[in-house]
């Protein structure tokens, strides 16, 4: 905890500046005094006003707007315990900037540890903290006995709305800023309503969450013990661009849209050539680097060579030409924040399903206002940062924008990386200070390229060496795993893990994990460090984990994004 904010707390707690809070002075309690149980002070947090100091970034101070108790049997009660309830919102110093909502939920038995929870795409809905989490799947933190809060970035919408982008404020807030603000205003109430802080602060997320958490190590390493961060939407800027390449090869080439279909073609072919490459076909591809050798065969396999292309039987050159852009990912002639030009590429032949990507839509056409469904994540998310981010202009046709040549653009590219980006690689501070870092992600994720979170991780050992970055980091590339579906869906217990390693100095290995995919649910595998990957023994049942072992890749080479894998 910062010493600024550990005095402040200490303040508080004998009636200095949290005692300015309405609602709260005539309880502030002298550190000799005994405070009152949590449910009978929960409800006087109701209306009280948390002054600006209390929260380091420029703000106009914070309101909470409601509290009250959750009983353990209330309706819709599924933590298994008594709970306060806190809802309130953060205001901007400029009185025209989104305010940013946040809620903050206290257990009544606690355990002296705070969870803060990450959201997903352009967020805009707040995060509850309520509830299991992928990475708590058996019970939820707060039945734990964790504090736990969320906030919804400084705006309201959807994960799929980009117009705050029009409002730097707001920008600056989705960017870093809510992160920070709402830590100091929860960390405030949280030492105010327990009469001492937290001795341990996680953070948790995926996606953009898992962005999120790379953020608060790189710009407050000071304020958090351990980071879970999965599918980590590092290079926010490189994704979104690629977004928009991805939408003018399918749109604005001729022949170059690829239907649901022939991306399933493309997905069951690189089933038949390398799910048995691992040792087992499960529906699986598990090595992936003995996979990328087939990719020629598995393209010309897929090619329609000398006859009409048809919709269901074999791609065009346009059509692979679109898959050539994923796989291949984007190079930028110029660099954005920290020396970063451009993304990596997807595993395409490799056992990914594209359709989250590319969409479900069975026509050649773009919307006016793309949506996941029709026009696929990645373009629809990339128009959005072009329209309201980029440009500025909602009337913008992002079928025109040049990622390699923006033109007068290109300045408020290299901004926006450095605000929203989370590629900064110098973590000495939160390393030396002994924060941990979990990051689970799917190798077949066709949201968040598996090889950009890799490539991220290797640049972290050319600049610490890997056994530093052993100390403090854990890597998951899990077989199957798309973005939150996929063949394998992994449930395990991350928070468990993280608080062991931080708590005991156990540092986490092998994982067992469960997999909640419908067709398969049930089914176990070895998550492995990696690069390693689970490759099946050869005896014993297929459907449980102990009859995988990890196994480093065979092949070990440069693929067409420049990952070792």
């Amino acid at each position: 905890m910062q010493a600024w904010l550990a005095a402040t707390v200490a303040r508080a707690l004998v009636g200095g500046s949290l005692g300015a809070l309405a609602g709260l002075g005539a309880h502030t309690a002298l550190a000799t005094q005994k405070e009152p149980p949590l449910a009978m002070r929960c409800a006087e947090f109701a209306g009280a006003v948390l002054p600006p100091d209390l929260i380091a970034l420029p703000s106009a101070g914070a309101l909470i707007e409601g509290a009250s108790m959750i009983g353990a049997t209330a309706p819709g009660n599924q933590q298994g315990g008594e709970y306060c309830r806190i809802t309130g919102r953060i205001k901007a110093v400029n009185a025209s900037t989104p305010d940013i909502r946040f809620d903050l939920n206290l257990p009544r038995h606690w355990n002296g540890r705070a969870l803060q929870v990450g959201g997903g795409g352009y967020n805009g809905v707040v995060v509850t903290g309520l509830g299991v989490m992928p990475f708590s799947p058996d019970r939820a933190p707060l039945a734990q006995g964790y504090a736990t809060f969320g906030d919804d970035s400084g705006h309201v919408g959807d994960s799929s709305l980009a117009v705050f982008g029009l409002v730097d404020d707001a920008v600056t807030n989705f960017g870093y800023a809510h992160l920070k603000k709402t830590h100091d205003a929860a960390l405030a109430l949280i030492a105010r309503a327990y009469g001492r802080p937290p001795q341990r602060m996680y953070f948790a997320g995926g996606s953009t969450g898992g962005r999120e958490g790379y953020t608060v190590m790189q710009r407050y390493p000071d304020d958090y013990d351990g980071v879970i961060a999965n599918s980590p939407a590092l290079n926010f800027s490189g994704v979104r661009l690629m977004g928009v390449k991805i939408g003018q090869a399918e749109y604005a080439t001729p022949g170059g849209f690829i239907p649901p279909a022939l991306l399933e073609q493309v997905y069951q072919r690189t089933l038949a050539v390398c799910d048995r490459l691992d040792g087992v076909a499960d529906g699986i591809v598990s090595d992936v680097a003995a996979c990328r050798e087939h990719e020629a065969e598995i393209i010309e396999s897929l090619r329609c060579a000398g006859h009409a292309p048809s919709h269901d039987a074999c791609l065009s050159e346009p059509q692979l030409a679109t898959l050539a852009v994923l796989r291949d990912g984007l190079a930028l002639p110029y660099k954005l924040a920290w020396d970063v030009t451009g993304y990596r590429g997807y595993n395409v032949f490799q056992g990914t399903h594209l359709t989250g990507a590319l969409g479900l839509g069975h026509q050649a056409e773009r919307l006016a206002v793309p949506t996941f469904f029709t026009n696929g994540y990645l373009f629809s998310q990339g128009n959005g940062y072009v329209r309201y981010f980029v440009t500025r202009d909602a009337g913008f046709d992002s079928l025109r924008f040049d990622p390699q040549h923006p033109g007068k653009y290109r300045a408020q590219l290299i901004a926006l990386s450095h605000t929203i980006g989370a590629m900064n690689t110098d973590l000495a501070r939160y390393m030396a200070r002994g924060g941990k870092l979990i990051t689970l992600q799917g190798l077949a994720d066709e949201v968040i390229s598996p090889n950009q979170t890799i490539a991220y991780r290797q640049a972290l050992i050319d600049r610490f060496g890997v056994d530093e970055v052993d100390r403090f980091m854990r890597l998951y590339m899990v077989p199957g795993f798309q973005h939150g579906s996929g063949a394998f869906i992994p449930s395990v217990d991350l928070l468990g893990a993280l608080d062991r390693w931080v708590t005991r100095g156990a540092s986490p290995e092998t994982l067992i994990a469960t997999d909640i995919a419908a067709a398969t649910n049930g089914r176990s595998r070895p998550l492995c460090r990696y690069p390693l990957f689970p490759r099946y023994t050869g005896k014993g049942n297929v459907n449980l984990a102990s009859s995988f072992a990890c196994a480093e890749p065979e092949l070990w080479r440069s693929d067409g994004a420049g990952v070792a894998l």
